[in-house]
């Protein structure tokens, strides 16, 4: 990923705002993200929230991959502000630049907009049978915990990865989802490399004090059973799961229930506009009491995944779900 030497505050914003920065003391430095982390407190339990949940919106709603004036971090921070929501979460891949200075800077931009920084959305995949790619991706995710860690987020959503026999991700999207495995190997080899790479970053992640989100998201997590089978493998309090309301194209509401009890993050799709890939008629009402019963009291983070201009649809998308949760 191309980098950038700094992420500005150069962006419009309410001169209040504004004001508050110029004042707000320097962020204190922390000589590198990977240095000496202090021992972690014990992660939070997913059984036994409130039931009350709190409103976050992706920047990932905001990029969508293709829109590059909404991809400044700050600038997502600023209007996720001035548009009610409570925290934000960070897409490790619209990252420029991954400078200690700019994640202090981007960490102070949240805390002076009265904003948390509640989930750190990264890529990663060990569905490979090349023990190489497999070392290089829990290499990446060690390193997205240090990030998490250094911008002070909770919990980081990550990914099993697929056999990428579909060629492109449109292709996977085509075929719902779905994709042979590769040649010549097995799906519980699959399952094996993957609950290998996932337990070898968990002492990363106890260390610095960041839940894994395991979330259903293509590959061998795209089934219920499969994210499953891998958190109560591993069996930590460290890996958890991250439900995505989109990514389940039958029969989302009973899928969703049998991951809700190990829950530390919840993405909301919404598609006005028309879906970038497809649509779903979500009923959120049905889903928020689903996380109710579940006591389930974390963020709902939205992403937004439609044609509309995000600046109409994301303020859109966060009223329908204050109405529905209410």
């Amino acid at each position: 990923m191309q980098n950038r030497s700094t992420a500005t505050f150069g962006v419009s914003s309410i001169s209040r705002r504004a004001l508050l920065s110029k004042t707000l003391a320097a962020t204190c430095a922390v000589g590198g993200v990977a240095g000496v982390l202090p021992a972690a407190a014990a992660p939070v339990a997913t059984t036994t929230g409130t039931g009350r949940v709190r409103f976050a919106v992706s920047t990932y709603s905001f990029w969508q991959f293709n829109r590059e004036d909404l991809r400044d971090i700050n600038l997502c921070l600023d209007l996720a502000a001035e548009w009610g929501f409570d925290g934000v979460e960070i897409l490790h891949r619209q990252m420029t630049d991954e400078s200690n200075a700019t994640l202090q800077k981007i960490k102070q931009r949240a805390f002076v907009n009265g904003l948390d920084l509640c989930g750190f959305s990264t890529h990663q995949g060990w569905v490979s049978p090349d023990p190489a790619v497999r070392k290089k991706n829990t290499e990446h995710t060690i390193h997205c915990i240090e990030l998490s860690y250094a911008l002070g987020i909770p919990t980081m959503r990550v990914n099993t990865g697929r056999w990428g026999t579909s060629g492109s991700f449109d292709e996977l999207m085509k075929n719902r989802g779905i994709e042979p495995v590769l040649t010549g190997y097995t799906e519980e080899q699959g399952f094996q490399w993957v609950i290998e790479g996932l337990t070898e970053c968990l002492p990363a992640a106890e260390r610095c004090g960041v839940t894994l989100g395991l979330e259903n998201h293509w590959g061998l997590g795209r089934t219920p059973e499969g994210v499953m089978k891998i958190v109560r493998a591993i069996n930590s309090p460290w890996l958890k799961t991250t439900l995505d309301t989109g990514n389940f194209l039958e029969d989302p509401y009973d899928r969703l229930e049998l991951m809700a009890d190990d829950a530390v993050l919840v993405q909301a799709k919404t598609y006005y506009g028309g879906g970038l890939w497809y649509s779903l008629d979500l009923d959120y009402r049905r889903i928020a009491e689903l996380l109710k019963k579940h006591r389930f009291g974390g963020y709902v983070s939205l992403e937004f995944e439609g044609k509309e201009d995000p600046r109409k649809a994301i303020p859109q998308s966060l009223q329908m779900l204050r109405e529905a949760f209410a």
